[in-house]
């Protein structure tokens, strides 16, 4: 006992004149409290950059998966949750691993453009386009998108676009297309783009008493609703598909590919389907696997 006693104050002693004054009392404090040594401090769990939407990170999808796979795999998964067009920018500058969206028109062209390796159907929802419950433009009930977006611009009721290059924007202004209808002469009237992520949106539609197109998860996820309902839902052309891909290590090196492709595979395997699957909200399911 005294010899581990006269050891434990050498040890001290030493490492007061290591580190003198304050910062060795509290380096000492530290050790005896069982906080990790020096040696381990610069040890970091690996980790992956997911660039994704803010329509999976505001529907907490990523909350409920992503901690199944760090306890499967160890490995972390940091997200960068923008609009679409801004996460595909970001992965195609090579400053994420993964790239998880929901335009397949543009992820195919980032695996084209050789930025990808390959486009991996994941998952989807729908669209659903709410408005005021008191439905100005009578649309409620219906269940043909562009017929709805005619009605709103002809009794210009208010309209909230992201207006930010993200999926959930470009399926609006297909839908606006469809409908032979050009919202942006309207731009600052009726029409009101706010260049924000969803959740923004919908807090401004909801503020303003405006209709917007929004993705049912973040939609059932969204508490301030005040008097926003459902109006429009059903349409085939609603349809939300998300795609998953690896950045290709061939434009960029250093791209974490071991890590990146574990998360695409788990994502895609019974595990990960399942973790999807499993992500409900009052009984609902956000969104559903694809098999």
């Amino acid at each position: 006992m005294r010899v581990k006693t006269c050891l434990a104050a050498s040890s001290k002693v030493y490492m007061k004149r290591l580190i003198p004054g304050p910062l060795g009392l509290v380096f000492l404090t530290m050790l005896s409290l069982g906080f990790p040594s020096p040696s381990s401090w610069s040890e970091e769990k690996p980790f992956i950059t997911l660039a994704s939407t803010t329509s999976t990170q505001n529907s907490g999808l990523f909350r409920h998966i992503l901690p199944r796979f760090t306890e499967a795999s160890g490995i972390e998964v940091r997200v960068v949750a923008v609009g679409t067009g801004a996460a595909i920018k970001n992965a195609r500058n090579g400053d994420a691993d993964v790239l998880l969206v929901h335009h397949k028109a543009s992820e195919q062209k980032f695996v084209a453009d050789g930025f990808g390796r390959k486009r991996h159907p994941l998952m989807f929802n729908d669209f659903i386009i709410v408005g005021p419950d008191e439905d100005p433009a009578g649309i409620g009930g219906g269940t043909n998108a562009p017929q709805a977006l005619r009605a709103i611009a002809r009794a210009k009721a208010l309209f909230v676009s992201r207006g930010d290059a993200s999926g959930t924007h470009k399926r609006e202004l297909e839908l606006w297309t469809i409908a032979g209808t050009d919202p942006s002469a309207a731009s600052g009237a009726w029409y009101r783009e706010t260049g924000s992520g969803m959740g923004a949106a919908l807090n401004i539609a909801a503020g303003i008493g405006a209709h917007t197109l929004v993705d049912r998860g973040t939609w059932l996820s969204f508490n301030n609703r005040q008097d926003l309902a459902i109006l429009v839902e059903g349409d085939p052309r609603l349809r939300n598909e998300y795609g998953v891909i690896l950045v290709s290590e061939d434009k960029h090196p250093h791209v974490k590919t071991k890590e990146g492709g574990a998360f695409v595979d788990w994502l895609l395997s019974n595990a990960g389907r399942a973790a999807i699957n499993d992500f409900k909200i009052s009984g609902q399911r956000l969104f559903t696997a694809m098999e």
